[in-house]
């Protein structure tokens, strides 16, 4: 017998391709719609029935990670918190970015649910979900803001997830997430549990989204089947609206901010940052982006140290695209979609999920989360989220671009503005000729680099 081991075979590995994954998702939208089609024309039962069930199992397996990612993600970013800290300089730098982000995801909020008001995505199709809940719900968008506060508090802890109600879960989270703050240390393994359970779900989370060119292709079938070529239409206006608001985002307002606060030119600016946004573009990932977003900080003449802070903090909480713009659209294109009226206290809700919720989130924020918190603290129904979301999903790779490009453009865009105002900002640098982002030494990893397409959620673990 020979002592050299025979070789072991090669195991076969699934890798996850995103940019074949987004084509797969496109397909299976188009396939969709063409059996869609031949199952109206035909009147072929059997076809429509495989749609749906195909749609609405994929519906399903979304909906039962709604709650648990809610009640986590919220759980560690307020936990998150207590990791901020230093000297004095770092805390006044910490803060003053802070304010900055969330200033700024004001104002692209702001402009998100005005853009959204104004293409209306989603209206004109009424899918028609339970009525009884539609009145429930619409009921307490009229209602006044005891009738919201009544609802928040569940009458046992089990029951708000038991019976789904998100807006109920969204207050537990928020009490159980401060009271872990406040207890330190001694809250150290509830904390690490539920970042356990959120890994989980996120784990899982990754493995049914692998699953979206199928639900995609039964969710879109089953649609037009139902209610024909109209169904493209409130897609179309989705698209139209998060790509018209992040471009009011991209080159008004932080062109305004960087001209008037931080005296650095426009053209300058994005003669530095082109090469970064066209990647951000085409990757749709700020995590990958997250090397070269920091260099071309540099390059405008950030202080190096304050870059390498600024920037990985802004990959993992300040997303205007995702975060801001996104949520606010997909939020009303769903309320839209269902029939669902929007008054004062859910547009004033919305806000105060984009400014403070990718703050308080830090580091487990990207479009997915984002929404499903934004939603869920609408109180919409568990299955009416995650149907909106799996129907959003239908052209999510084409507005993930544009969003990522939005959310690169202010991770540099804010960490200028503070450096000037804190005399950080080199204009000698910045004078200096435009030239591509080049890596400048090697880059110490960062929780952001895990992260996937959407800017945020992790990539879906390989098979």
């Amino acid at each position: 017998m020979s002592d050299v081991e025979s070789p072991r075979p090669a195991r076969f590995r699934l890798r996850f391709n995103p940019k074949v994954f987004g084509l797969a998702v496109l397909a299976s939208l188009l396939l969709g719609a063409l059996l869609g089609w031949v199952a109206d024309s035909t009147g072929a039962d059997w076809l429509v029935t495989t749609l749906d069930t195909i749609g609405s199992t994929f519906t399903k397996l979304l909906t039962f990670t709604v709650l648990p990612l809610i009640f986590t993600a919220i759980v560690l970013g307020i936990t998150s918190l207590r990791s901020v800290g230093g000297g004095r300089t770092a805390a006044r730098l910490g803060g003053k970015t802070a304010v900055w982000f969330a200033a700024t995801s004001l104002i692209a909020v702001l402009i998100g649910i005005g853009v959204a008001n104004l293409l209306r995505p989603g209206q004109g199709l009424d899918i028609s979900p339970d009525q009884q809940r539609v009145d429930e719900v619409n009921e307490m968008t009229g209602g006044s803001w005891l009738d919201l506060v009544t609802g928040l508090v569940p009458e046992h802890l089990v029951g708000a997830f038991a019976n789904g109600e998100t807006l109920q879960v969204v207050f537990v989270s928020l009490l159980v997430g401060a009271a872990a703050y406040s207890l330190g240390d001694k809250a150290g393994p509830f904390v690490e549990f539920n970042r356990a359970v959120f890994e989980i779900i996120q784990r899982v989370l990754g493995w049914i989204i692998r699953l979206a060119p199928l639900g995609t292709l039964g969710l879109i079938g089953n649609a037009v089947a139902s209610y024909g070529n109209e169904f493209f239409v409130p897609l179309l206006k989705l698209t139209g609206a998060t790509y018209l608001a992040c471009a009011l985002v991209l080159f008004a307002v932080y062109p305004l901010l960087l001209w008037f606060v931080a005296r650095v030119s426009p053209a300058k600016f994005f003669g530095k940052a082109w090469t970064v946004l066209q990647f951000a573009f085409v990757s749709r990932s700020s995590g990958a982006s997250l090397p070269l977003s920091r260099q071309t900080a540099v390059n405008l003449g950030v202080e190096r140290s304050y870059a390498s802070f600024a920037v990985p903090l802004a990959t993992t909480t300040k997303m205007d695209g995702c975060a801001a713009v996104y949520p606010a659209v997909g939020s009303i294109f769903i309320a839209n979609l269902f029939g669902f009226h929007m008054g004062p206290v859910q547009y004033l809700t919305i806000v105060a999920v984009a400014v403070f919720g990718a703050i308080a989130t830090a580091g487990v924020t990207g479009w997915f989360t984002m929404l499903t918190l934004t939603v869920g603290a609408l109180d919409f129904p568990p299955a009416m989220i995650a149907t909106g979301i799996a129907i959003a999903y239908a052209v999510d790779p084409i507005m993930d671009m544009m969003r990522t490009m939005t959310n690169v453009a202010g991770q540099i865009t804010v960490p200028t503005v503070v450096a000037r105002t804190e005399g950080l900002l080199d204009d000698e640098v910045l004078r200096a000729p435009s030239a591509p982002p080049l890596f400048d030494g090697p880059e110490e990893a960062t929780s952001a680099d895990s992260r996937g397409p959407g800017t945020g959620e992790p990539v879906p673990a390989r098979a």
